[in-house]
């Protein structure tokens, strides 16, 4: 494989090439080869013969863009593909005085020159680019002539923005471009499970590895709040050092929670600490770490979400004043709000965006501009909810036995 001079590599030694063997015919010998784009490859004042070697497209390589290099990558490690790259390169000839004449006998030169030199030799690509190291890619690097469509000309041409020139196109492949990302070489295995009894395996579809299926709150509340107690249901979550690691996208680091007593392999249950500054609301994913019995390492679970719903809180009460069209609605909440999250009062049918907060607060302000006549009505009674990262208030809870359902009375406002 190359470093990513290759590009730069095969482009310088394509035009050695040319140079060497073009000029060998005394009457091309005043031919200069440019790597230049072919609106600005011709200068007015050059009226000598002249080829133009323009690199107009790279495609990457599909066979090769997912493949390890043979004997570079072991049976067991994990290696990065290198990018292989195809080149699509054109010949342009400008003949002496702007001759056609000489201009065909310079491309029929350069053609014979190429169909008699299919491979790039390993010393002209290393003599071509100091410190490229193409020359030492397991693939050679090919030429074959491209036959492009008069449709296919007609765009290229247009792209360029000039005058069509005659040309020959040309594919050069394979580059290889290694990855900069280290291998993975773990170390070789010297038995196959426990005992060396190799490969287990059993009748039926429950995994044989600690894992968790579901996570209930309680009530069959939608989401928890902050105390509540959640619980894990799952398949061999029994053992030693068995606990609950919990990570917000808002919190750096993950929270390692101690279940409660009474947990068996089946089922788990861990309460959210009542700490409304290390927890804010929003979405949270959970996973179980466990010592499985008759092992020394430490297992962890697949990951399941679980919602934490912000809490309206009775004292004070939800306010709200009006100000001409402008209704001002404050409330305090539990856990605390960070700057950055998104929070909106569900006022009605209505989504009302909070006051900016720049700091970390239990007190909100949501103001409802231009309120138009008749909307939100002098002494109507609405029932709010709290919606922060798209976590929503419980609004509806159970009470009584037999349990029945209702709308939380702290969960109101009356608009003055």
């Amino acid at each position: 494989m190359s470093n990513s001079l290759a590009i730069a590599a095969v482009t310088a030694t394509l035009r050695n090439l040319l140079t060497q063997r073009v000029t060998d015919d005394p009457d091309l010998a005043d031919t200069t080869v440019t790597t230049q784009p072919p609106d600005k490859a011709r200068n007015a004042n050059n009226t000598a013969n002249q080829l133009n070697l323009f690199l107009y497209q790279t495609v990457v390589d599909a066979a090769l863009r997912n493949m390890d290099m043979p004997r570079q990558v072991k049976p067991g490690e994990t290696g990065q593909p290198p990018l292989p790259l195809v080149l699509y390169y054109l010949i342009i000839a400008y003949g002496r005085n702007d001759d056609d004449v000489f201009s065909h006998r310079l491309l029929g030169r350069a053609m014979s020159v190429l169909h008699d030199h299919p491979l790039l030799g390993a010393e002209e690509i290393r003599a071509a680019l100091p410190d490229n190291d193409l020359h030492e890619q397991v693939e050679r690097v090919r030429m074959t002539p491209q036959s492009l469509s008069l449709e296919e000309l007609s765009k290229l041409w247009t792209t360029f923005q000039t005058q069509y020139r005659i040309s020959a196109a040309y594919q050069v492949a394979v580059v290889l471009i290694e990855s900069t990302r280290p291998a993975r070489a773990p170390l070789p295995v010297l038995k196959r499970g426990q005992d060396d009894q190799g490969i287990t395996s059993q009748p039926d579809l429950t995994p044989p590895f600690p894992t968790i299926t579901d996570v209930h709150p309680p009530n069959q509340q939608s989401s928890a709040r902050l105390g509540d107690i959640l619980t894990l249901s799952g398949y061999h979550l029994d053992g030693a050092d068995v606990a609950v690691e919990i990570r917000h996208p808002r919190i750096p680091n993950a929270i390692i929670l101690v279940p409660e007593p009474g947990a068996t392999a089946t089922d788990i249950t861990v309460r959210i600490p009542n700490q409304p500054n290390n927890f804010p609301a929003g979405l949270y994913v959970l996973a179980v770490i466990v010592t499985r019995p008759g092992e020394t390492f430490s297992r962890r679970t697949n990951e399941l979400p679980f919602m934490l719903a912000p809490q309206v809180e009775p004292n004070p009460p939800i306010n709200a004043l009006r100000n001409g069209d402008t209704v001002t609605i404050s409330l305090t909440c539990n856990p605390r709000v960070l700057p950055e999250q998104r929070v909106a009062l569900l006022l009605g049918e209505d989504e009302i965006l909070a006051a900016p907060h720049p700091a970390a607060t239990n007190d909100l302000q949501f103001l409802a501009k231009d309120v138009p006549a008749g909307k939100f009505p002098a002494g109507a009674r609405y029932f709010v909810r709290l919606r922060i990262d798209g976590v929503d208030s419980l609004l509806v809870i159970s009470t009584g036995e037999p349990p029945t359902l209702q709308f939380d009375p702290n969960q109101q406002v009356t608009i003055p």
